[in-house]
């Protein structure tokens, strides 16, 4: 069974020489299967690593704002926030680098990026530096952004058909490092103090960097050839003069279309429901005495985020993106609505983080591969730049203004915001989905 490339691919009309260093490398169409096999597996490797990497970190950021402002500061939720603010500026600029150099260039500076970030945060925390510590946070940003960009480069040569199942493979990836990332907070922490006399939580940051450069090596030395560049997405720019769109013209591509539109929307409100509620749990956990569950929380949110992402695929590419995007609305309010009624209880919040994390993924998946099918090859790698960048920073917002919305009016009315923006989603989709049957 082939992989069909896509239109812009000229790969049918014989041999498609690749130029990769100083060789030239002549790909067949039968080639293509085992191109698209040696990606996938590139990728899923450095999504282990670099995920992993991630999650032991990011757990822990809150706590570290604590430690620094006070038990009792209402900017918790900036570590998330400048994450994910990091991942929204950082994914624009690495998507035009990959639009102009190919994924592997991309993901190599994503990760590299996110190796300073890790070492800069590290030592911000070390030095009790809350300045230092977000400037790392910043550039730690770019792990995330390149973990995100590495599900297009799966579907550069999937056919329509296939999107779904191909990107699903790559988050189905990160499960396992996802969800041990924040397992190994307490040993890293251990570590930290015991081997090298460093504060708590200074260890947990010094390690998942060191993660990094297992999925920049990994990137570098074995993602040859490039997916975008034998899938013509480099090509056909070059050959027709295109030119790469910028962010406001990315956007408006985007929103010329309906589907455009909805895949954007569902991108957002998924990120942005997901951050607020997730950044929150672990302060609220350790507000009624269960700080030592958090990491457990946070693992079965994570599983819930990219364990079913093979599942969530092959019902995108079998039901439709829309009807994905709507049983992720679905799934979000359910989990919101979880939240809201946990109380002081640690028992609900364990379903909730995982109805999430399951929310999340139909949410991005179906979004994702709608937004692929709504744009043009030519200027696709510079579009899904811009949809992570608007997904990321409305997520930061989400994370941010999350610290304060729990301190005027507590975890639950947060959780019950969250509700009421995924049901938002719910309603959007079911109109489009109401229209097109209209249409039929």
């Amino acid at each position: 069974m082939g992989v069909q490339v896509p239109p812009s691919t000229p790969s049918n009309l014989g041999p498609h020489p690749i130029r990769r260093g100083h060789y030239n490398l002549a790909v067949q169409p039968p080639d293509l299967v085992q191109v698209q096999r040696q990606t996938l597996r590139v990728l899923v490797a450095g999504q282990l690593v670099a995920s992993a990497a991630l999650a032991s970190a990011v757990t822990v950021g809150a706590f570290v704002v604590q430690s620094i402002l006070g038990q009792d500061t209402p900017w918790g939720g900036i570590a998330t926030a400048i994450v994910t603010t990091g991942s929204a500026f950082m994914s624009q600029m690495l998507a035009r680098i990959m639009s102009r150099s190919g994924r592997r260039i991309g993901l190599q500076t994503g990760y590299s990026l996110a190796l300073v970030g890790g070492l800069i945060a590290g030592f911000g925390v070390e030095r009790s530096s809350l300045l230092i510590f977000l400037v790392g946070l910043f550039l730690y940003g770019n792990g995330q952004a390149a973990n995100l960009l590495a599900r297009y480069a799966a579907t550069d040569l999937a056919g329509p058909n296939e999107r779904g199942q191909a990107m699903s493979k790559i988050l189905f990836a990160s499960t396992f490092g996802a969800v041990l990332g924040p397992i190994l907070v307490v040993p890293a922490q251990w570590a930290g103090q015991e081997w090298f006399g460093w504060q708590k939580y200074t260890g947990p940051w010094i390690f998942a960097a060191v993660f990094f450069i297992g999925a920049g090596l990994n990137v570098f030395f074995r993602l040859r050839p490039d997916p975008l560049e034998i899938s013509g997405g480099l090509r056909s720019q070059a050959t027709v003069g295109v030119t790469s769109p910028r962010l406001l013209e990315a956007l408006r591509n985007i929103c010329s279309t309906p589907n455009g539109r909805i895949a954007l929307l569902a991108m957002v409100v998924s990120q942005a429901t997901m951050v607020a509620i997730m950044t929150m749990t672990p302060l609220h956990l350790k507000t009624h005495g269960h700080e030592g569950l958090s990491s457990y929380v946070i693992s079965l949110h994570i599983a819930g985020m990219y364990a079913f992402s093979p599942i969530v695929g092959r019902y995108s590419d079998k039901q439709g993106r829309l009807q994905t995007i709507l049983v992720g609305g679905i799934l979000l309010v359910c989990a919101a609505l979880l939240a809201a009624l946990a109380g002081d209880s640690s028992l609900l919040l364990f379903p909730a983080l995982w109805l999430l994390g399951i929310g999340w993924s139909f949410g991005l998946i179906g979004g994702s591969s709608l937004l692929v099918d709504s744009v043009v090859p030519e200027s696709r790698v510079t579009v899904q730049g811009a949809a992570d960048l608007m997904m990321s920073l409305c997520g930061g917002i989400a994370g941010f203004s999350s610290g304060f919305i729990r301190r005027a009016i507590g975890f639950n009315l947060l959780s019950v915001i969250a509700m009421l923006l995924a049901g938002l989603l719910i309603l959007v989709t079911t109109g489009r989905l109401h229209y097109e049957k209209l249409e039929r």
